[in-house]
Parts: C-alpha cells; structure tokens; sequence
C-alpha cells in the first residue's frame, strides 16, 4: 500500500474512491506520452503505438488478475490500501446497522466474481475505447463527406490492384464495415451519454450515502469496496507466499525444466511485485521529464528578441517635381493651409485630400519625388501635424 487516505469507518470516502478510478486513465496517458517519446528514437516502437489499445489491456489485465487473485482488489484500489468484498444483505429489525454503515454483511470475493471484476475493469474499456474510435473515424467521414460531397471518392477508399472476384468480395466488406460504423456512429453517443449519466447517478447517491456502491459494475458484482484493516494487510504477505508455495509444489517434469520453471516463476513474481510501485514511480518520472523538455523546448523555441530596425531614409525631391513649401501646414500644389490632410504612401507627403487626389488620377505619381502611385494609396489623416 503507497497511500493510506483518512477516514472513519471501513466505507472509503467519495475522493478515494475517485482518485482509484482515475488512475488506470492516468498511467495510460503516462505510458502512451513515454513510448512516444522513445519512438522518436525507436521507430519500432510506432507499432506499438498503433495497437496502444490491444497493449495496454493486456498490461491491465495482468495486473488486475495477479491484484484480484492476491489482495481481492483492483490494481489502483490496493494502492490505495482498498479492498473488495462480497455484500450479503441483511435485515436488521432490533439491531443498529453495521460499520460500515450501509446494512451490509462483507465477506471475501468469489471466483466468479473475480473473473467478472476483470471483464468490468479491463474488457469493457477495452471496447468502450474501440467503439470510441469508430464514433471517430465515422464522425471525420461524414464531416468531409459534408465538405466534398457524397459522390466524392477518397484515394485510400479505392482499390486499383485487386480485380474480379477479389474486388467483389473486398466491395462487400467495405459495404458491411461501413454499415457497422454507421450503426456505431449514430447509436455510440446515446451509449456513452447512459453509461456516463448512470455512473453519475451511482457517484452522486454514494457521496450523499444514499448507497454502497460506487459504480453500476460493483452493483451488479455484489461487491463492496472498503478499507483494508491492518491485520488484512499483513496478512496478505502470508497470503501470497502460500498461493506461489503452491504453484511451485504444483511443478512437474525432470529437475532442470523444474530449475527453468522456479527460475521463470521468480521472474514473473519480481515483476509483478515491483509492477504497482514500478508503474506509479514512472508516472512521476516521466511527468518529470515532460516538464523538463518542455522547458527546454520553450526556451530553444523562445523568439529571439532584436532591437528594432532603422526608419528607411526619407525620399529625396526630384528635380522635376514641386518644391517643398518651408511651412509644413501648406500643401504643395495649392499653396494654402490643408484642408482634409492625405499622405501619399509612397513618400510620405502631405498634400489637401481634394488636392492630391485630382494629381495623382491624372498623372499616376507622387507631385514631388515623381514616385508612381495610384489613388488606392492615399490615406487620410484626422491628425494634422
């Protein structure tokens, strides 16, 4: 047990009961966010990445058996110093009701109830996850059939190689698959939305104590979560000791494959030790190294900061062109204060809008440096200098 979170009574609290049920999501993210990482370095490891769902179910559900089976708990429920326990209803008519306070009778898990434990912790987000992407993929097909059209063809969508029958039999698993992802897509958020306003229901009703149960699953289990009392803890130790005591005495062949067998059967259980401290150690290590090159990465990536450039020398007076006036609130071509200041963009002079706007329709240029310009450069000022 890593934590050990306060409370009265064996019920665990509301956030105890939260934070173990988020932390399989927790350790996905850390692992996917790692072999990310490695493949960059590691090629290989994209394919990985490609059946992150088929990889991470099978990690889970080794841990969740080898939890099950030795501490009757899930993996983030015994990191939490949780327990699993089979309720019994009772009816109490002259007595107080239980400590735990939910008028239930707890005893251990059954087999049968470890198996299903297992399906509701690993099988059932395994396809939960699958049917996600598929609401995805059907979700980008109908926005981009939206975008070019239902008569619009994708390349990837065609075959150019197979002919024949091959084509035929290939046309009609794309026709079923495609009906399938329709059915997903249309029926998959109404799914999600049930599943997820149930649970909500279940988790509300146990933070107001209205139930005992956290979850629809551990209600159809029968099962109870409650907190483990010290002697359950040191008693598990011995428990694990007399299960692999006897799968060793369970041995059988000549004495070097059972020399192999013990020398494997050590190596599975050092892993399997090590697995829950080994897990929640890499979570912290590589949320570490994300901070660490992410800062890194800022920095590197920061935009370099340069002084500003030099204002560009100001255009010189043609020869050819109208002389500055001395006072600079004449304009040039009509020789009286400005009216409706404009500046020519080009050469940055100002002239009376109605002034320069007559000049530059007629000769395409500026009246003093004879830069061409046209109309759509004159701006006007509502700020005369």
């Amino acid at each position: 047990m890593l934590f050990q979170v306060g409370g009265q009574g064996t019920r665990p609290t509301f956030f105890e009961m939260a934070a173990a049920q988020q932390l399989p999501a927790s350790l996905r993210a850390a692992l996917t966010y790692s072999l990310g990482v490695l493949a960059v370095r590691r090629p290989f490891l994209h394919k990985v990445l490609d059946y992150d769902d088929e990889f991470f179910a099978l990690l889970m559900m080794i841990l969740e058996t080898h939890s099950l089976r030795t501490t009757d708990a899930s993996f983030s429920e015994s990191l939490y110093g949780l327990r699993r326990r089979e309720a019994n209803v009772e009816m109490f008519k002259d007595k107080p009701r239980l400590e735990s306070g939910d008028g239930f009778r707890h005893s251990g898990l059954k087999k049968h109830q470890r198996v299903l434990s297992v399906a509701f912790l690993v099988v059932l987000p395994y396809f939960k996850s699958k049917l996600h992407s598929i609401y995805n993929r059907e979700r980008e097909a109908t926005l981009q059939a939206s975008l070019w059209g239902p008569g619009e063809t994708r390349f990837d969508d065609v075959d150019y190689l197979d002919d024949g029958e091959t084509s035929n039999v290939s046309s009609q698993r794309s026709t079923i698959r495609k009906k399938i992802e329709a059915i997903v897509g249309a029926c998959y958020p109404w799914l999600h939305a049930g599943t997820e306003g149930l649970s909500f229901a279940y988790q509300l009703l146990y933070l107001l104590d209205a139930t005992g149960f956290y979850s629809p699953g551990l209600h159809v289990l029968g099962v109870h979560v409650c907190r483990a009392t010290g002697q359950e803890l040191m008693d598990t130790s011995a428990r694990i000791s007399k299960i692999r005591s006897n799968e060793r005495g369970r041995l059988r062949g000549p004495p070097w494959l059972k020399a192999v067998q013990r020398v494997v059967l050590s190596c599975m259980y050092t892993s399997l030790d090590y697995a829950q401290n080994g897990l929640i150690a890499a979570v912290f290590f590589f949320k570490m190294m994300e901070w660490w090159y992410q800062s890194a990465e800022e920095r590197m990536s920061a935009p370099t900061v340069y002084p500003p450039p030099p204002p560009p020398p100001p255009p010189k007076v043609a020869e050819e062109g109208i002389p500055l006036p001395q006072d600079r609130t004449i304009c040039p071509l009509c020789t009286q204060k400005r009216a409706n200041p404009s500046v020519v963009a080009v050469s940055g002079f100002v002239f009376c809008y109605p002034c320069i706007f007559r000049y530059v329709s007629q000769y395409k240029r500026c009246p003093i440096t004879l830069l061409p310009t046209s109309v759509e450069q004159i701006r006007r000022l509502f700020h005369d200098m």
